[in-house]
């Protein structure tokens, strides 16, 4: 048996070898005829590494003729599946402009955005992928207004918005706990500017409220008035929103009638 399996283990080494080999040749080979149809097969079997190596020479090869945008197309698929997103998102936009009247040109373009949907890193890191995958699906949303994949594009768009609604609220929140209360107020307010749906406005308008109050607490007295009554207005948006806030609403009133009882001291 131990004779039978060294056989075996040598077979396959063997077969390894000579298809390294074989590969290596057709790398260095001047057949691009070869090269091409190698590729196809590579691809079509899932071996992406080895299609994408052929591909990337080929690409240059046939630029201009009946083959080009059939490797093109794989070219861009190959990239993606070697989790390259940044680039194969290049590589999908760019097959869109070439081949405007592609059946495929479409489906390339939405996965140009997709691409950098996945390039998105979690929230608390820097957002700029993020932004640059909401205008690329809304310029796909844009070109093809009819197109089936709209609905998949604004689901992604939504997750993008919520990762950039997350950053936002927790960096107003980082204000707040370094006591900075006037910027925590201003970053406050501009999560809800720009994002009036989020899940988090009972708890931000309320933030809001404490923020204004303690900011005017630290405020010089000829601003103090000034401050005491935003915080007021602030409350009275908040009950506007939430009149029976279980969670907030009595921490909320008793910040209110001491800002009330402040303001009406110093109006005296």
């Amino acid at each position: 048996m131990k004779v039978i399996n060294s056989i075996l283990s040598f077979a396959v080494l063997s077969l390894f070898f000579i298809c390294c080999s074989n590969y290596n040749k057709l790398l260095k080979s001047t057949d691009f005829n070869k090269k091409y149809e190698a590729a196809v097969k590579y691809y079509d079997a899932g071996d992406y590494s080895k299609a994408l190596a052929l591909l990337e020479e080929l690409v240059s090869v046939y630029r201009g003729t009946e083959r080009a945008e059939k490797i093109f197309y794989y070219y861009a698929y190959a990239t993606y599946a070697s989790g390259d997103y940044l680039l194969a998102g290049y590589h999908f936009n760019n097959f869109a402009k070439t081949f405007p009247l592609s059946e495929h040109a479409e489906e390339c373009a939405y996965m140009n955005g997709y691409c950098y949907f996945l390039e998105s890193p979690k929230y608390s890191l820097d957002q700029t992928e993020t932004k640059n995958a909401i205008r690329e699906l809304q310029n796909f949303i844009y070109k093809y207004p009819n197109s089936q994949r709209i609905k998949q594009c604004n689901d992604l768009i939504d997750q993008l918005r919520a990762k950039l609604e997350k950053k936002y609220y927790e960096i107003a929140k980082q204000y707040y706990f370094l006591n900075d209360y006037k910027a925590a107020a201003v970053s406050f307010e501009n999560v809800l500017k720009d994002y009036p749906d989020t899940k988090f406005r009972e708890e931000i308008m309320f933030l809001v409220i404490k923020a204004n109050y303690l900011y005017s607490l630290k405020s010089i007295e000829a601003k103090k008035a000034e401050r005491l009554k935003t915080t007021m207005d602030s409350y009275n948006k908040f009950i506007s929103y939430f009149p029976e806030s279980a969670r907030y609403g009595k921490e909320a009133s008793g910040i209110f009638a001491s800002a009330k009882k402040q303001y009406e001291n110093s109006n005296k």
